[in-house]
């Protein structure tokens, strides 16, 4: 338990750290402001080829020998397996122990061979979640448009059986816009903007859900639109039962932003009271000693 909580930890400040530097997605159209983009074209780039098998070896080195040890043997029980129930058996063990050791990935490979196999609307959304967190979590330019591309077929799927599903529309949502940052462009037609639009078209049916104005919150950031992030992330905050530190971090970043110091610094400090992990703490005290000067 101790070994899952680290690596936990390890990927959050990953993935605070790595968003909080992107530079704002080309080509984003501006979340509040339907039907109007900045004019940027997305540059496409190819996407290459990412196996399962290059995201669990990945996955290995971040976990560390000892835990790898379970999940190494079990993959050499799929490599033997002689039957299709035995394979998906396997299969979803492997998705499991990915999913216990935080490292979504490889879990989203097994996960789309699993709804490959039970064409479910679960098992896609639950793929095309992986896939989005994988995306969230990697910063590497080679993997993060298979991810992208992998997050908008599973999810897809998702929405052709349960087309109403706020989940997946939000899901899906998310995945469009992440592939402008990426140069990946839908071959179906599906845009940052039709992203936007259907994180828009769930936050109409319901105002607070915490999925989507988290997630308009941090596109409103990486288009610096702070003003709109605010309240995206005061209303997570309000309605979520546990909002966790990373709505109060960027909150406070956006309060940094528009020179607003006092609401600032309270939110960097609920966020690192939350977080109570030494390297986000460091991270946090430098912001708050500069805005301090």
């Amino acid at each position: 338990m101790k070994y899952k909580k680290q690596i936990a930890v390890t990927a959050i400040v990953v993935i605070v750290m790595g968003l909080l530097y992107k530079q704002p997605i080309k080509g984003l159209v501006k979340p509040e402001a339907q039907g109007h983009t900045n004019g940027a074209a997305v540059q496409k780039r190819p996407v290459a080829n990412v196996t399962v098998e290059m995201v669990s070896a990945a996955g290995k080195i971040a976990i560390g020998e000892a835990l790898a040890q379970q999940i190494t043997g079990t993959e050499g029980e799929l490599t033997t397996a002689q039957n299709a129930a035995t394979k998906l058996n396997l299969q979803k063990k492997l998705a499991k122990e990915w999913d216990d050791v935080n490292q979504p990935a490889p879990a989203a490979y097994y996960y789309q061979a699993i709804a490959g196999s039970e064409n479910t609307f679960t098992n896609w959304l639950t793929a095309g979640n992986r896939f989005n967190d994988a995306f969230r979590f990697d910063q590497d330019t080679v993997t993060q448009p298979a991810f992208v591309q992998n997050a908008i077929a599973c999810l897809k799927n998702a929405v052709k059986i349960k087309p109403a599903n706020l989940d997946a529309k939000t899901a899906l949502g998310v995945a469009y816009v992440n592939q402008t940052s990426v140069g990946v462009t839908d071959a179906d037609g599906g845009s940052p903007m039709q992203g936007i639009v259907l994180l828009l078209d769930v936050v109409r049916q319901d105002p607070n859900n915490i999925s989507a104005n988290f997630n308009l919150g941090m596109f409103a950031v990486t288009s610096r639109q702070y003003d709109k992030a605010i309240q995206r992330f005061k209303t997570v905050i309000a309605h979520a039962t546990n909002p966790g530190f990373e709505p109060y971090f960027y909150l406070a970043e956006s309060y940094r932003q528009l020179g607003m110091k006092p609401e600032a610094l309270e939110a960097y400090q609920k966020s690192k009271d939350i977080a109570r992990d030494t390297a986000i703490d460091k991270r946090i005290d430098e912001y708050i000693n500069e805005l301090k000067k």
